[in-house]
């Protein structure tokens, strides 16, 4: 299942690129780097430090707090002090992601421009960090139909893109699992959120492993895990898969929940992670963990998460 239009040679000189005096960039585009969301308590520096006790080699983080509409201009000392992190650690890439409180697919006016300006906040956030990719929910059409809620969310992306003016961020809308009105938890959706943003618009997406399979695709099976993927390149293409959540689900196949468990302790099993890591197609996605946070005989779950990966990726 090759990724059509895709030279793998060129995509990865481009990744190299800029980053050739630290060799653990260049090697992470030979596999997958496996991470985790972190607190950025403290500083966002802080999560460089708290993925390195967990054995991460990338990570996602909020850029602003999340239960914040708005937030003030990143610093330059608090740039100084995430990238000064970023180059000692060598852990990348970084993505972001955009605040739980933003639905751009909303009927409601007030709530739609006040999402649409925290976008454009957290791209701008994103971009002075260096942050190539923003993460986001599509959003809820909250009873208003469909087609409707597609259009507010391609017209408020375009709209915070305007407003940011960082043509090198990207944001990648997330699968979701279908929760009643919700948006996104079909590829055909997914697709035409992408058809109708401005062609000059950057987007890509972001597959959460736990998402797709409660809104009713099989990647359990060998034949499921191929038909969703077969599916995925003919009506988005594989070139738009940037970052890739793996999280277990808690909730059964098409069950439309979003409950995240640990790898391997819920429904999906370990069986997909496997295929995941070992995919060609997949090669240097990076795979980030939003599994629940806690302990496990004294060690963090995140780091028993991370290990486990990482064997399957070998």
């Amino acid at each position: 299942m090759p990724r059509q239009g895709h030279d793998t040679t060129e995509h990865e000189n481009r990744a190299v690129e800029g980053r050739t005096s630290n060799p653990i960039f260049a090697l992470k585009i030979m596999f997958n780097p496996i991470g985790a969301h972190m607190s950025m308590a403290g500083g966002l520096e802080k999560a460089f430090q708290r993925i390195q006790a967990v054995g991460g080699e990338c990570f996602q983080v909020f850029v602003k707090p999340n239960v914040q509409w708005q937030a003030g201009e990143l610093s330059l000392e608090e740039v100084i002090r995430y990238k000064t992190e970023q180059k000692r650690t060598g852990i990348g890439p970084v993505v972001a992601h955009a605040s739980y409180l933003l639905n751009l697919a909303s009927p409601d006016r007030e709530q739609r421009d006040k999402s649409i300006l925290t976008l454009a906040l957290e791209l701008v956030r994103s971009a002075r960090l260096g942050i190539e990719y923003l993460i986001l929910h599509p959003g809820s059409h909250r009873e208003t139909g469909e087609k409707q809620g597609i259009k507010r969310i391609a017209q408020g992306i375009d709209r915070a893109f305007t407003k940011a003016e960082v043509p090198k961020t990207q944001i990648l809308l997330e699968t979701t699992a279908g929760s009643g009105s919700q948006l996104g938890c079909s590829l055909e959706q997914l697709r035409d959120i992408l058809a109708l943003c401005r062609n000059n618009t950057p987007l890509g997406i972001c597959l959460d492993t736990c998402h797709i399979y409660a809104a009713g695709f099989d990647i359990v099976s060998a034949r499921g895990y191929r038909d969703f993927f077969e599916s995925f390149q003919n009506l988005i293409g594989l070139d738009r898969l940037k970052v890739i959540h793996v999280n277990d689900s808690k909730t059964p196949l098409g069950s439309k929940v979003d409950r995240h468990e640990q790898i391997g302790h819920g429904f999906l099993g370990l069986k997909p992670f496997k295929r995941l890591l070992s995919d060609l197609n997949l090669k240097g996605i990076p795979f980030i963990l939003e599994t629940p946070k806690g302990k496990k005989e004294g060690e963090d779950w995140d780091a028993i998460n991370i290990r486990l990966l990482k064997r399957f990726r070998k």
